[in-house]
């Protein structure tokens, strides 16, 4: 909220950005967990002095921010979800500081994945793997929350069942209409949850690890359709719809779904020169591009949400 100051309107934030941390939980039977994190911390806060007078004394240190990061980190002896570390994170800078009335604590997940080792899941090995897991989490020392996931990076692509006709034409329109084409998008999608307090939030630790595994299978799976015949999609507004509505029906506690699916070309190879032709494109051989690329975008709400 902006603060009057000398005549002015005044708006003001401090925090620390991209702050990598790693945890490892170990089991009893000698099973690894590994988890990393780029943190980042945002805090509203009274100190407009610090600003209007060289006075420093309201001040969260950034640095400090930074060390309450590995220390949360360490006092997480349980495995927990990204979800659960933001709002930890975020619930003690509102409670141990009384300059600070809101916290806000971006988190991005990087994808560390258990191996397979002849066919047996490693005990402590674990490859990288592709699409990001998000979360921002906000609370206030009221104990209100607002908590949204994502994920991004997700890359998909099928070779057939995708179309695009009968969108406007004039003296500048070259593409032509097609009912056969390849579709690939990289899937940028944020939802967020519809608990407004920390009390209301699920107490199971990996609830919202699950919860974010089974939104990517909805979306995939809407996105594909049945393995067998797939489905067919006019477009990718269509299919992005499709994908955000499937999101909503299935989990009741999600109130609100962003997406962004950038439709990323395959264009057809046809190559000729005097002597004819060399390549003749049969659905077949595809020039992969990536700019320039469409931009699609929506967001899918519940009424009553406030996204």
């Amino acid at each position: 909220m902006a603060e009057k100051v000398e005549g002015f309107n005044f708006e003001q934030r401090h925090g620390k950005e991209r702050v990598r941390v790693a945890r490892v939980w170990k089991t009893n039977d000698g099973k690894h967990y590994v988890v990393e994190w780029r943190v980042s911390i945002s805090l509203l806060s009274d100190c407009v002095n610090s600003y209007l007078h060289d006075d420093n004394s309201d001040i969260v240190a950034t640095d400090t921010m930074k060390n309450t990061v590995y220390a949360k980190a360490k006092e997480c002896s349980e495995m927990l979800s990204v979800e659960n570390f933001a709002i930890e994170l975020a619930k003690h800078f509102v409670s141990f500081y009384k300059q600070v009335t809101t916290a806000i604590v971006n988190i991005v997940e990087k994808p560390w994945e258990r191996i397979i080792v002849d066919g047996q899941p490693h005990m402590h090995g674990f490859k990288l793997g592709s699409e990001r897991h998000t979360v921002e989490a906000i609370v206030k020392k009221t104990g209100s929350l607002q908590l949204t996931s994502g994920v991004e990076g997700l890359s998909v692509l099928k070779t057939t069942k995708s179309g695009f006709e009968g969108f406007i034409r004039d003296k500048y329109t070259a593409l032509p209409e097609t009912r056969e084409r390849m579709l690939a998008t990289e899937v940028t999608a944020r939802w967020r949850y519809s608990y407004e307090s920390l009390s209301s939030i699920s107490q199971k630790p990996l609830y919202f690890t699950e919860k974010y595994e089974d939104v990517k299978r909805v979306l995939v799976e809407t996105f594909f359709g049945p393995p067998n015949v797939g489905v067919y999609s006019p477009s990718v507004q269509s299919t992005l719809y499709q994908m955000a509505r499937a999101t909503l029906n299935r989990f009741p506690d999600i109130d609100s779904i962003q997406l962004k699916m950038p439709n990323i070309h395959f264009l057809p190879v046809n190559i000729s020169n005097a002597g004819g032709q060399i390549v003749k494109f049969n659905d077949d051989v595809y020039l992969p591009t990536d700019e320039p690329h469409g931009s699609i975008q929506a967001t899918l709400s519940r009424f009553w949400s406030k996204m």
